[in-house]
């Protein structure tokens, strides 16, 4: 079984499809899908508990460490509530931060000492049947044939096209990110902040070693150009958007460490999740985001390699699979686009949830999460 993609997704599919027996090849197009690029994520209880059948959650859990809270601001500096952090109050497995490429790292370790074969770059241009497999071609000239293809190749996923020439495309969502770590500034530490700020909201986290980890993303309705902004550029101008929010100003002035902006995009729902012996797991087939795009993607993989196991055929497996995961990760979506919509409103919107918002932590979020 090949796996094209080797991010968060594909490192744990290989893991997943490893565990069921299947002899497992990831196909990575970049030279080295893991190292120190990107910025934080977290893992919910749900993405842990994926984990945890997986085999890695105490390896993950060491790479990054715990945030139990989460408080939500007003622009104003006003609390507007305090929750759990992907857990439901009482839980005892608390949401896990670290860094995307260590969360690669330590699961494409975990994938090859569970005996996954990573080959990288090599980039997917096109995938036909061929009897009961398929055939995935590649940009340098080769193929590949497998029993199976799983498309865990992110947002811009070439297997999706393969799969289906008119599959949705990304389109701009409105929002832009950049993210950086800050040092001598105060922030609790293993506490996600998240301020909806005038110009988009600000998330920070307060690191064990004293730093402090944040995101600004940024509302602009057009779609701007990136890169045209340099590294020594962005502090000014994240400063000028904030300026009127103390802490994220603060934090933006004590900034060290500035990583990647990029653009945050949306994807329409896609229709065609699997063909013969082809299937989508992670963005490929529904990004969330909303903190659960990581966990989504390895409960994918848990259910994926779980559905194919217990199925007569391979292609029964992946009807199994879309089943059984559509609905979840549709709710997920839903919930995904109020969050998205709530950093992008407009003043007399934002006044209405700073009202709204304080009842709505206290007597309804535990309720309204649970499901996850």
């Amino acid at each position: 079984m090949d796996v094209i993609g080797g991010g968060v997704a594909g490192a744990a599919t290989a893991i997943a499809l490893r565990g069921i027996g299947a002899e497992v090849t990831v196909h990575e197009a970049h030279a080295d899908p893991a190292g120190q690029v990107g910025s934080f994520l977290s893992l919910a209880a749900n993405g842990l508990r994926g984990l945890r059948a997986l085999g890695c959650l105490e390896q993950v859990q060491e790479a990054g460490f715990a945030v139990p809270d989460q408080r939500m601001w007003a622009a104003s500096g006003r609390l507007l509530g305090e929750v759990p952090r992907g857990r439901q109050a009482g839980d005892p497995l608390l949401s896990t931060t670290l860094m995307r490429g260590r969360l690669v790292e330590t699961l494409r370790e975990h994938a090859r000492r569970r005996g996954a074969r990573i080959v990288t770059g090599r980039r997917l241009t096109g995938a036909v049947p061929d009897g009961d497999g398929v055939v995935a071609r590649f940009a340098d000239g080769s193929t590949a044939r497998a029993d199976l293809l799983v498309g865990a190749d992110g947002l811009w996923s070439a297997t999706r096209t393969a799969l289906d020439p008119l599959a949705p495309s990304p389109a701009y969502a409105g929002l832009y990110s950049v993210s950086g770590i800050a040092e001598g500034v105060a922030a609790r530490p293993g506490t996600f902040n998240m301020v909806f700020a005038r110009n988009g909201a600000f998330l920070h986290i307060g690191a064990p070693d004293g730093t402090v980890w944040w995101s600004a993303q940024v509302a602009e309705a057009r779609r701007p150009e990136l890169e045209g902004v340099s590294d020594e550029q962005w502090p000014a101008r994240l400063a000028a958007l904030y300026q009127a929010e103390p802490q994220p100003s603060a934090i933006i002035q004590a900034t060290t460490v500035l990583h990647r902006p990029t653009l945050m995009h949306t994807l329409a729902e896609v229709p065609t999740w699997h063909g013969g012996r082809i299937v989508l797991v992670g963005d490929a087939a529904h990004p969330v985001g909303a903190g659960q795009g990581a966990s989504m993607a390895v409960e994918d993989a848990v259910v994926l390699a779980q559905s194919v196991a217990g199925a007569a055929t391979v292609e029964d497996g992946l009807a199994g699979y879309d089943r059984l995961r559509r609905a979840r990760v549709g709710k997920m979506a839903r919930s995904a686009a109020a969050n998205r919509d709530a950093k992008t409103t407009g003043p007399l919107r934002r006044r209405l949830n700073d009202l709204i918002m304080p009842i709505v932590f206290r007597h309804f979020y535990d309720r309204a999460t649970a499901w996850l």
